[in-house]
């Protein structure tokens, strides 16, 4: 029932563990399991239990830095491991491919849970999407820092502020970059817009910013699937959000959207000169 992946690293179903024999002359020391029930201990063995449902859903990825150790451990000592699933050793099945996916995400941060990752906060963002109908109670984890509560530092990060009142709205870290999208070809079921129709003329082709939610939006967001951004000190209009997603003026939809227009911003970069730092706008 045991499937060899890499030397001392192997995969099962159910029945794998069903024989503390045949683990034990596959040297497996450490058996992690991934299912909604924690199995019965195995006599001599470490183990370690992840309690997920087999739903594209379910949250794997926040425990895969602690799964990683574990295995890591058993195997650096000289033992093998094995993870334990109770779907995994059915050929006919399909994986999950919600797991595949955040298997992959995982992968392209360094098999490192990367928090600060652009493609980590569009995930958890497309995730939170999903999941609501109508959000009411958004985790306090998904909103950036608002820019005014805390100093800029020598890092030199650029920082965007309303054009019209000057206030601080967001910074470049919040940013979630998109994939370039066809330009007006991606238009073609609808009335070409100005901003579509620019970018075919040699103009920039994405007019807004597409970025994660900043703690200044919360009242906003809250109870409604979409609507406008307004600036938290003028009120004058930045932009929109949709929690179903909208569609960027290089033609790429994004989902979900919170776009602010680049119009409706200044940049501000700290340049250093000598010991002081001056700001350029």
């Amino acid at each position: 029932g045991m499937v060899p992946v890499l030397a001392g690293l192997y995969v099962g179903g159910a029945e794998s563990c069903s024989s503390p024999e045949a683990l034990s002359a596959a040297g497996v020391v450490a058996v992690l399991t991934v299912d909604a029930e924690e199995p019965p201990a195995v006599p001599g063995v470490r183990a370690m239990h992840v309690r997920a449902l087999d739903e594209p859903g379910a949250d794997l990825l926040s425990r895969l830095d602690e799964c990683a150790a574990f295995l890591g451990a058993a195997r650096a000592g000289g033992g093998a491991a094995l993870v334990r699933c109770p779907l995994s050793s059915r050929s006919r099945r399909r994986v999950n491919p919600g797991f595949q996916r955040q298997l992959k995400l995982y992968e392209a941060m360094g098999c490192a849970v990367d928090t600060s990752s652009v493609l980590y906060k569009r995930y958890r963002l497309e995730m939170l999407s999903e999941r609501f109908s109508e959000p009411q109670d958004l985790p306090r984890e998904v909103f950036a820092v608002d820019p005014t509560t805390v100093c800029q530092t020598v890092n030199t990060e650029v920082l965007y502020r309303c054009r019209k009142c000057r206030r601080a709205l967001f910074r470049s870290s919040s940013i979630l970059s998109h994939t370039e999208g066809m330009g007006p070809t991606a238009f073609a079921h609808k009335r070409i817009t100005d901003c579509a129709r620019l970018s075919g003329n040699g103009q920039e082709k994405c007019t807004s910013y597409f970025i994660e939610p900043v703690q200044w939006m919360e009242p906003a967001l809250l109870g409604v699937m979409e609507g406008q951004l307004l600036c938290p000190k003028c009120t004058s209009k930045l932009g929109s959000f949709s929690w179903r997603g909208d569609q960027c003026s290089c033609g790429r939809w994004v989902t979900p959207a919170f776009q602010i227009h680049k119009s409706r911003v200044d940049e501000v970069r700290t340049l250093p000169i000598g010991n002081f730092q001056t700001a350029k706008t």
